[in-house]
């Protein structure tokens, strides 16, 4: 499995944009599929845009429209763009990757909105 390790993460003011990277230790190739996730403080960790096999990437409702997932094979990079931050996309983003059933983690990086 590929070590995962984020970046691009800080305090940024509501309505701001953010771009998170996540690098992979080794080719990441189409044979795994990238997500990223986020964790807030007493809360679960939850899904935030993931690539699907069956057709375009899966965003929850409470992102869709402000994040893209997007990947550089050739870098071994996975993106995170995010748009129009709100106050509670505050929380420790995370990028996994998943390959035969087994999910591998980055360390995340914390992402702030504050005015």
């Amino acid at each position: 499995q590929v070590q995962l390790v984020e970046s691009g993460g800080g305090l940024v003011q509501p309505g701001g944009s953010l771009r998170l990277s996540c690098a992979a230790s080794g080719s990441i190739s189409r044979a795994y599929i990238m997500s990223w996730y986020r964790q807030a403080p007493e809360k679960e960790r939850e899904l935030v845009a993931a690539e699907t096999r069956a057709g375009g990437p899966f965003y929850p409702d409470s992102v869709k429209g402000r994040f893209t997932i997007s990947r550089d094979n050739a870098r071994n990079m996975v993106y995170l763009q995010m748009n129009s931050l709100k106050v509670e996309d505050t929380a420790v983003y995370y990028c996994s990757a998943n390959r035969w059933g087994i999910t591998s983690w980055g360390q995340g990086t914390q992402v702030t909105v504050s005015s």
